[in-house]
């Protein structure tokens, strides 16, 4: 039987060369934050040529003439377009309403708000706040689920081991971001926010399918069984569910990227991080570090 647990130090050093140029990019250059998050403008823009990719670029071209940075553009349910951008004033904004009108034919603008940046800085927390609260819930549910386990073995342990794991995944993505946001001007959002919680419940129940099956086996396992062999056991046993779920998601949110158009685009991108190291880390990293620690404790 081929042994997972024998190349654990292997898995750990391939996780730590992704996840440590992201933390690098991280603590050097932080993220590159919208308008959520900073505070900005949206405007609504109602034209019929809008819906025309001619029409669209021409509308792009006019923001950029009078120096209007775009953070995102998205078609609403009434024909209109919602342009995100950086701060503008009503001067900027009849200005760029005259020469929409000039470019593209008469133009309404329907809706125009500014975010300031206090509603950034209670996003921000609340995003925080919202990981760090379902990281302390996982572990606890996780610690109760896990109760009945067979002794010497803890709970608390397949809990806290599996939050380290989704950590690894958020690392990952935040990381890889942090570079996106250097190199391409990949701007974080709320979708973002949504993708990074959707990416720890995917990896949480990752781990867990495969520390269930640990439970399973460490009832039925005899004294002579080595905790290492049990993991291993019940890494194969789970692998093809593992895999076939991650790799039927993962083709979905492939094509997404490919053909789901500009507004989902990072968002379904991040996602396929995300799921990709979920499923990586719930095979190699979450179940490792679990037989490490169980094998630390037995040699103290």
């Amino acid at each position: 039987m081929f042994s997972f647990m024998k190349y654990k130090w292997v898995f750990f050093a391939v996780s730590g060369l992704v996840i440590l140029p992201g933390i690098f990019f991280l603590a050097r250059y932080g993220l590159k934050l919208s308008i959520d998050f900073t505070g900005g403008t949206l405007i609504e823009i109602k034209n019929p040529k809008l819906t025309t990719s001619n029409g669209l670029t021409a509308a792009r071209n006019d923001f950029a003439g009078e120096h209007i940075e775009i953070a995102s553009v998205s078609p609403t349910s009434e024909g209109s377009y919602l342009f995100r951008t950086k701060t503008i004033d009503n001067a900027q904004k009849e200005k760029l309403l005259t020469k929409l009108d000039q470019t593209i034919g008469q133009t309404d603008i329907t809706r125009f708000d500014t975010v300031g940046p206090t509603i950034g800085a209670e996003l921000t927390a609340k995003a925080v706040q919202a990981v760090v609260l379902a990281a302390i819930m996982m572990i606890l549910f996780i610690a109760y689920a896990f109760r009945e386990i067979p002794q010497p073995y803890k709970s608390w342990k397949f809990g806290v081991t599996a939050v380290v794991a989704l950590l690894h995944d958020v690392l990952v993505v935040v990381g890889l971001f942090s570079i996106f946001g250097h190199f391409f001007n990949v701007e974080i959002d709320a979708l973002f926010i949504t993708a990074l919680l959707t990416v720890i419940g995917f990896s949480v129940h990752d781990t867990i399918v495969v520390f269930d099956r640990v439970r399973e086996n460490l009832r039925k396992s005899s004294a002579r069984t080595s905790f290492s062999q049990v993991v291993d056991e019940s890494i194969l046993q789970t692998l093809v569910r593992s895999l076939s779920t991650s790799i039927t998601v993962l083709l979905t949110l492939l094509a997404l990227i490919l053909f789901g158009g500009e507004t989902i685009h990072w968002f379904c991108l991040a996602l396929f991080i995300g799921i990709f190291s979920g499923t990586y880390s719930s095979i190699f990293n979450a179940a490792p570090l679990l037989v490490l620690w169980e094998e630390k404790k037995r040699s103290t």
